[in-house]
């Protein structure tokens, strides 16, 4: 059985890997798709955010629900209920065009985000533990540097199909007349379109893959491994399960501020004043095409250095160029705030195998509390939307990722001096 597990990882971990990509494509598009909503709906600031509310709200909502989901069906069913919630989330979207209601967006997101959410509490742990334990930061990380190729190439198109143009020709003016606002909300339905024709490919492959991943998968044994239907619950009693969820909404909610206001941040005229489909195409080659690179650079890293001291030293470097941004203008507030990516591109699947390895809660349940915490890609993204209309520019946003930054350094330090358990397996449970 160790044998046939061993030789089906491989295979496994390369189609759970076009997951992370799908994820990343599919999430990016929120940001683009937010500066398109703001002149479709004439959206203030602060309103224009409650799309990523919407989204990462659902985080919250499901992740635990989603743990327990996980627990009792196994990776592959869980991961193909996940993928057909996606696809409806994407069919409200033209519901939403055709209705024109901007509430109705929200929940379209929302769904769509329910089965993301459902997707990560799945994927994250299976990719970790699809091979030897302790290469698992390594495959995690790996793992990312592919959902960040999905979240570049997502920006990209989101951009193109959303910003492109004569619809945003004023640069982010408001829509006033009804055949440009017919023309943006049909470019929002092309792309959403065109992302329920990938989930449903990707659904027919996780099929036809199902066997592979369930045999490849370690089902009993290691670092917080219990029954397989263990209670999600199970993590809120676990120290470092509950440190690592706050450090994942500091992070998560720190990354998705950046990204929500960059598009806009770039476009102000004592920025750069460029327009918004050049500022999409920044934010993707340069923020999120910075977290591609790092990624991939950081997978090596890791096989070298200790997680936990790598992860301070990008916590340290992405907590200065915020602050950076915060405080300067012109095209080098601009740049700093671009560079971010480069040294976010590590924390989030750092964080999520460093509490892994020390949470002493089933892995199931601590994958699903890390994922409530994405929540904070709700809470932060709102917070910085309303520093931006209080003070009139995006700049002053900056503060919020400063602060989270702090706090993600502190939990690095602590990882450092406690250490976990490096060389267990990860254990998922094998589904009924």
């Amino acid at each position: 059985m160790q044998s046939r597990s061993a030789a089906g990882a491989l295979p496994a971990f390369i189609t759970v890997t076009c997951l992370f990509f799908a994820w990343g494509f599919i999430t990016s598009n929120n940001d683009p798709l937010i500066a398109a909503l703001r002149g479709i709906y004439s959206l203030s600031r602060a309103e224009a955010m409650l799309t990523q509310f919407a989204f990462f709200l659902a985080y919250g909502v499901f992740s635990l629900p989603a743990a327990a989901v996980l627990g009792r069906l196994g990776p592959s069913r869980t991961i193909m209920a996940a993928l057909g919630v996606m696809i409806l989330g994407c069919l409200i979207v033209l519901a939403a065009s055709a209705a024109r209601t901007y509430a109705l967006v929200l929940v379209a997101l929302f769904t769509l985000a329910a089965g993301i959410t459902a997707l990560q509490v799945a994927a994250n742990p299976l990719a970790a533990a699809l091979g030897a334990p302790e290469k698992s930061h390594f495959r995690l990380t790996l793992a990312q540097a592919f959902n960040s190729l999905g979240v570049v190439l997502g920006v990209h198109l989101g951009s193109s199909l959303m910003l492109s143009g004569d619809v945003f020709k004023d640069g982010g003016a408001t829509i006033t007349d009804e055949a440009s606002r017919v023309a943006g909300l049909g470019a929002v339905n092309h792309a959403f379109l065109i992302i329920a024709a990938f989930l449903l490919a990707l659904g027919l492959l996780i099929f036809v893959m199902r066997h592979r991943i369930e045999n490849a998968v370690p089902h009993r044994g290691g670092a917080g491994a219990t029954g397989e239907n263990a209670s999600p619950l199970a993590a809120l009693r676990s120290g470092w399960a509950l440190a690592g969820a706050l450090t994942i909404f500091l992070y998560v909610g720190s990354e998705v501020s950046i990204g929500s206001i960059m598009i806009n941040f770039l476009n102000q005229p004592e920025v750069l004043g460029v327009s918004l489909l050049v500022a999409g195409g920044m934010l993707a080659n340069y923020y999120w095409g910075g977290a591609l690179v790092g990624r991939f650079i950081g997978s090596g890293l890791l096989a070298v250095f200790p997680a936990p001291i790598l992860l301070a030293v990008m916590v340290a470097a992405a907590g200065l160029l915020s602050l950076a941004a915060f405080t300067l203008s012109g095209p080098a507030a601009a740049w700093c705030a671009l560079s971010i990516g480069l040294f976010n591109s590590i924390m989030f699947p750092t964080i999520f195998t460093l509490t892994l390895q020390r949470s002493s809660a089933p892995a199931s349940a601590t994958s699903g509390l890390l994922c409530v915490a994405i929540f904070g890609g709700a809470v932060l993204p709102i917070v910085a939307g309303k520093i931006a209309d209080v003070t009139g520019g995006f700049g002053h946003a900056f503060i919020v990722p400063v602060i989270g930054y702090a706090g993600i350094f502190i939990f690095a330090l602590a990882a450092a001096r406690v250490k976990g358990a490096e060389h267990a397996t990860v254990a998922l449970p094998a589904g009924h």
